[in-house]
């Protein structure tokens, strides 16, 4: 990703054979990318059966993003993918361009909505936008980083997100 935010300087011709080569790249390692992080599906399940509005907001192209769930048969509970802004890696979070894009999609305040996320950028981006954010530390030390960055929660396990959205409001 660091790669292709500094391809920008490179001119639109490098800009636009990274970011497809960076696309290529991640559509292959969907094939080897193993299966969900685990939790994350009941949560999804949980959001959409609630009535909730499902957005994956990533920085990952809209493709990968979009074959993954297709190959694990989750695509159905997802309403909105929000992928990397194409030729635009100045959008990626930590801004926060894609989240006020999901919430402009569901045509909701930024302020309505929560951004589950495993890393400090992703956090940052869900403070920009004035979402809330819950952080998702797998392991113990990210806990803290994902803190500091301004995460309303932390959890360390993605059923704790999955029992959250299935409990009365």
């Amino acid at each position: 990703m660091e790669v292709h935010r500094l391809s920008q300087e490179g001119g639109d011709t490098v800009l636009a054979a990274v970011e497809a080569a960076l696309t290529a790249a991640e559509i292959r390692a969907v094939e080897v990318a193993g299966n969900p992080t685990p939790g994350s599906v009941q949560a999804l399940r949980a959001a959409h059966d609630t009535g909730r509005h499902v957005a994956i907001v990533s920085n990952n192209s809209t493709e990968c993003v979009r074959e993954y769930l297709d190959q694990h048969g989750i695509a159905g509970v997802v309403d909105e993918i929000i992928g990397r802004p194409p030729l635009r890696p100045d959008l990626m979070k930590p801004s926060p361009y894609p989240l006020l894009t999901a919430a402009s999609s569901f045509g909701v305040a930024p302020g309505a909505t929560v951004l589950v996320g495993d890393s400090v950028t992703a956090i940052e981006a869900a403070r920009a936008a004035g979402a809330r954010s819950v952080g998702y530390a797998n392991k113990q030390p990210n806990r803290a980083s994902l803190k500091e960055a301004g995460a309303d929660v932390v959890v360390l396990g993605m059923q704790e997100v999955a029992d959250a959205f299935s409990s009365p409001a």
